[in-house]
């Protein structure tokens, strides 16, 4: 390979060899690797000068917008201001104009002074402090050689660095985890200091020198950060902890926020006093000489140092783990554990940490404590979905307007201005979120959005669907408000409502749409021409209509549900579109205006296919009938289709018996259904997931990644109530969801409801919701 799977964004520089303290706990002077004996006690202006020039060539080859310098040593302070001044000022110059230097130190604090600290706020040198708690818990490691206490002169430190002038160069406190300590009075000794940040560290050990356990109990540091974490919430989180951040990010699907945890390839290169160049240092703890590359500054770039296969082991992500790791559902919050604490002589890094227990019980710990916090209601209650479906929609609208900054031009602007005008009123905020909610708005926002982030121009049609939406939403509210739509070949779309005939064909221009509470007037150059509310279609108006007939009853006003005039269950009142230009988002093209005969035909179809679906699923019936408002005939493909489009529009082709229009009208709600879910909560990760087989595949098909494993899960739960042939396989592939590492939070919460709805309906009593075998053995 000629260059790095992932470039490096961070540089540890040794900057000095040697330490003022005798921490018995130390990974650099205590444990296997012993070459600090060999190295120069203080880097020399030559590899500094050496180690800027890489990083530099580094960056410019990369393109990488900003890199991290982080002084370290043994004690970086004891290299002198001096020697810190000509660092700082070689990697100033050598990045400048190429990429942005953020420059770190960590220091122990003892030498600390305003000396030090008016040189780094010169260069914005950020400072972080090891401390490991109160003094009784700082002592027990942390001490001179001599075994005097250096808990006050740290202290200084951090006072120091806490006066307002300093304030804005501190990093936080790292703290090594000693279960012997209190750990509640370690964690209010550290916050009691008011950090920006605390960072626990795992103590370094590997699987031939493990770490001590007193009582042998092998979740002990687990159930020590527990405590912590349990201390952490009664206050309120005072202060950001990193490690629990970390946990809480990846079990919503987010990434990890520290080496020591998480499934993030390594960036990081160390740069030892003599210029060589070595792997993450923590890999001193494992055996003598596991850090080194063989490479240095003087003769190798950082790239050749990517490519090493040490450090390539630390870019794989999933498949960079165990096989016994790749089995756990844990492993994108733990990432396996840190790679140094996964070693075990003669086989090497390919095992679980060390602290593999400790690390499963945290992640769970974490997770049953805060699950209820962090869970997203949309999954388990539909009117939540609805309601965080329409904050996405005015997200987007709100993210197009910034994005157009005045691009839109008057027209946009004029509109703008009139939504908040019609906002302001109660009855136009209520008919404004009713158009908003129109499942074509978020197509048309989606596709504006995607032009601006693209630096296209975004005029015409884009920008004048805002102005039609508002007064839509104006003459629905019977609200006396002029507002200016543009017409295209003599054709003004109003969402919701209907298309005029304004002009004849090629004619455009901009109409003054005006509600009267009896409907509205759209005027013109060529005069005015007044639609009465529910007028039906005629030379100048084609109306939105709505299914109705053959057991529907028919309804003039905004979507909702209705009774049918015989059936047994709620029936959707649907907008039956085939007018509004952003339908054309299915995979098959749109149909163009239905006869009313055919639309007759469609109300009897869906009125017959609905009382299937309410005799035989009755709670899906009446979600479904509350969520999906909009149909659009399409000439062709699937019976139902999903298309780009917000919650509560299907695309529909002619055709089928009842039955067959029910199983699709059924598979088309869940798929929406689902889609609509992940757009508001992280169900699941989805970095370097590896494929899943499901248990209704044929032997010959390819696995597929998880993503389609849970869709295809949830929508044969859906049918499978309905027709239980579609159950085949389910409990299965619920049980590999439940084992899968990709499910998040969000996700083992969808998991119950799907277990919760087959138990419902069918009986099942397995542990935890699953079907016992016998029951599985009758589904199949």
């Amino acid at each position: 390979m000629t260059g790095p799977a992932v470039p490096f964004r961070e540089i540890v520089l040794k900057v000095h060899s040697r330490c003022d303290l005798a921490c018995d706990h130390c990974y650099v002077y205590e444990h296997a690797d012993q070459s600090w004996r060999t190295r120069p006690k203080t880097i020399s202006d030559h590899v500094v000068s050496r180690t800027a020039q890489r990083l530099a060539e580094h960056a410019r080859t990369h393109a990488l917008p900003s890199v991290s310098v982080i002084l370290h040593g043994g004690e970086p302070l004891l290299a002198g201001p001096a020697r810190l001044r000509r660092v700082c000022e070689e990697f100033t110059s050598a990045l400048a104009g190429i990429a942005e230097l953020d420059l770190r130190i960590h220091t122990n604090g003892l030498q600390l002074s305003p000396r030090y600290l008016d040189l780094f706020d010169e260069f914005d040198v950020k400072v972080g402090i090891s401390l490991d708690g109160d003094r009784a818990a700082n002592d027990r490691h942390r001490r001179y050689a001599d075994g005097r206490s250096s808990h006050p002169l740290v202290l200084k430190a951090v006072e120091l660095l806490r006066q307002d002038r300093y304030r804005h160069l501190d990093l936080g406190l790292l703290c090594t985890i000693d279960i012997a300590n209190d750990p509640v009075a370690v964690l209010d000794a550290l916050t009691a200091l008011e950090p920006p940040l605390i960072d626990f560290l795992l103590p370094h050990a590997t699987w031939d020198d493990p770490p001590p356990r007193p009582d042998g109990c092998p979740t002990a540091y687990a159930e020590w950060l527990l405590t912590i974490f349990d201390r952490w919430q009664e206050q309120g989180r005072p202060v950001p902890v990193r490690l629990f951040s970390s946990v809480l990010s990846t079990l919503s699907g987010g990434p990890s926020l520290t080496e020591s945890l998480g499934l993030a390839p390594t960036d990081l290169v160390v740069v030892e006093t003599d210029g060589q160049l070595e792997q993450v240092d923590s890999l001193k703890s494992a055996y003598e000489g596991a850090a080194a590359t063989g490479f240095d500054v003087f003769t190798h770039s950082f790239d050749e140092v990517a490519a090493h296969p040490g450090v390539r082991a630390r870019q794989l992500g999933l498949a960079g783990v165990s096989e016994t790791c790749r089995r756990c559902p844990v492993v994108r919050s733990c990432g396996g554990g840190l790679y140094t604490h996964r070693y075990r002589s003669p086989g090497g890094f390919d095992n679980p940490s060390v602290y593999c227990a400790d690390l499963a019980a945290l992640i769970r710990g974490i997770e049953d404590r805060t699950a209820a916090a962090t869970e997203s209601p949309a999954v388990r209650d539909p009117d939540e979905l609805l309601a965080d479906q329409q904050d996405l929609t005015r997200t987007l609208l709100a993210a197009l307007h910034d994005g157009l900054d005045g691009s839109g031009g008057e027209a946009w602007e004029t509109a703008w201005a009139l939504a908040a005008e019609v906002e302001s009123d109660p009855a136009g905020q209520a008919t404004l979120d009713v158009v908003l909610a129109h499942p074509y708005t978020r197509t048309w926002l989606l596709d504006a959005l995607e032009a601006v982030r693209a630096g296209l121009p975004v005029e015409g049609p884009p920008v004048e669907r805002l102005a039609a939406s508002v007064a839509a939403a104006a003459v629905h509210a019977g609200l006396d408000l002029a507002v200016p739509v543009a017409h295209r070949d003599g054709r003004l779309f109003l969402p919701t409502l209907g298309e005029v005939r304004a002009g004849g064909a090629g004619e455009t221009g901009t109409a003054l749409v005006r509600g009267d509470g009896e409907g509205f007037t759209v005027h013109t150059e060529g005069g005015a021409l007044h639609i009465a509310r529910g007028e039906g279609e005629g030379p100048h108006w084609s109306p939105v209509r709505r299914l109705g007939g053959a057991g529907l009853v028919h309804v003039a006003g905004g979507p909702g549900s209705v009774q049918a005039a015989d059936g047994p269950g709620p029936v959707p009142t649907l907008v039956l579109d085939d007018l509004d230009p952003y339908r054309t988002c299915f995979g098959a093209p749109a149909a163009q205006r239905l006869s009313p005969s055919a639309v007759d035909a469609w109300s009897a179809s869906l009125a017959a296919a609905w009382e299937l679906l309410a005799e035989t699923v009755p709670e899906q019936a009446a979600e479904a009938a509350a969520v999906l408002t909009t149909l659009t005939p399409l000439a062709g493909g699937e019976a139902v289709q999903t298309g780009r489009h917000g919650y509560g529009a299907l695309g529909i082709a002619a055709g089928g018996d009842a039955h067959t229009l029910a199983t699709a009208l059924l598979r088309g709600f869940r798929r929406t259904k689902l889609r609509a879910l992940a757009e508001v909560a992280d169900l699941y990760a989805s970095d370097g997931s590896w494929d899943h087989r499901m248990p209704w595949q044929e032997e010959r098909e390819e696995p597929v990644p998880f993503s389609r494993l849970l869709s295809e899960t949830y929508e044969r739960v859906g049918l499978g109530l309905f027709a239980p042939r579609f159950l085949a396989g389910v409990p299965q592939a619920l049980d590999m969801i439940e084992e899968a590492a990709e499910t998040t939070v969000d996700g083992k919460q969808l998991l119950a409801v799907m277990r919760k709805e087959i138990n419902g309906t069918h009986g099942t009593s397995g542990r935890n919701g699953c079907t016992t075998d016998a029951e599985r053995a009758a589904m199949r």
